[in-house]
């Protein structure tokens, strides 16, 4: 039995993928985003994707990169997948040691890592030195049974729209976004203050659903929006639903969730997924609300280098 590690190839993308989707299925994952990453990732975010082979398949992936987007420098991101047929052989070692070898080369002094809060999962983090910090819940909603409450009415002098009528012009959006990312409970601080990279790495996602993602806008101003992603087929996720700080309380957020959930079940979607941080109590609620129910919990953890 052969084991190897290598960068990743566009040509992986295949077997990469579904390597995340076996080990992590709540996410949506498309090869095609794999690929485009590639050529439109920031430079200063130094990612890589890397690939473990057992007897010349794909049976582990591993995304690392710096948290460059944090105001404090050295934080960094490693999050290692191996498909579960094929754990326990030590893939998941190297493919770690790998990704802490890069990043300390790269000027990182603390790796955060997801973990699966599972036993086997926890005890290899533990295993490797890495300590839990804070955990987030998955969340899936069955769209294919009309289960869906009613179509939230927006409050007088707000209108709705979606981010395909922000085609020419989408830096309200970036404001916007910008303003709630800061506030969004992490352990790793996230400042976007770079318009041009927002829009090469953000908007311009393919796996971003530019007609179903729902804006809030009042007097001619995004006030909240909920980011959804696709995969073209069956499933749409919730990428990040924010509202700005002055229009807070008064239930926008569940608005335009509400209408980008009913236009995706009308598109066709059958899944939705979102992920929630475990302290992010209104969010959390809003989720309930609409019938998510939690299909697993990951745990943040980290480990100090050097």
């Amino acid at each position: 039995m052969s084991m190897t590690v290598r960068e990743f190839r566009a040509y992986d993308a295949e077997g990469a993928a579904a390597v995340l989707r076996a080990a992590i299925p709540f996410l949506v994952v498309t090869p095609e985003a794999m690929v485009w990453a590639l050529d439109h990732v920031a430079a200063a975010a130094r990612q890589r994707i890397l690939v473990g082979e057992r007897d010349g398949q794909i049976v582990a992936r591993g995304e690392i990169g710096l948290a460059y987007e944090s105001p404090e420098p050295g934080q960094a991101n490693a999050n290692i997948y191996v498909h579960p047929q094929h754990r326990g052989h030590g893939l998941g070692t190297r493919l770690l040691r790998a990704a802490e070898e890069y990043l300390a080369a790269q000027g990182a002094t603390a790796v955060y890592s997801w973990v699966l809060d599972e036993p086997a999962h926890l005890a290899f983090a533990a295993a490797h030195g890495y300590r839990p910090s804070r955990s987030a819940h998955f969340l899936r909603l069955d769209l294919t049974q009309e289960t869906l409450p009613p179509l939230v009415p927006a409050p007088a002098g707000v209108e709705l729209r979606s981010a395909a009528d922000f085609a020419n012009d989408p830096r309200p959006l970036f404001g916007l976004d910008a303003e709630t990312t800061a506030d969004e409970p992490g352990d790793v601080a996230a400042r976007l203050d770079d318009y041009d990279d927002w829009l090469r790495t953000t908007w311009a996602h393919p796996c971003l659903d530019h007609e179903l993602t729902t804006v809030a806008v009042e007097h001619g101003v995004p006030v909240a929006f909920t980011a959804a992603r696709t995969d073209g087929r069956t499933r749409y996720m919730s990428g990040m639903t924010g509202t700005a700080r002055a229009h807070r309380g008064r239930g926008l957020a569940r608005l335009v969730k509400s209408h980008s959930l009913h236009r995706a079940a009308a598109a066709g979607y059958t899944e939705a997924f979102t992920g929630n941080d475990t302290e992010n109590a209104p969010m959390l609620a809003v989720n309930k609300s609409f019938g998510y129910e939690v299909c697993a919990r990951e745990v943040r953890h980290v480990r100090t280098l050097g």
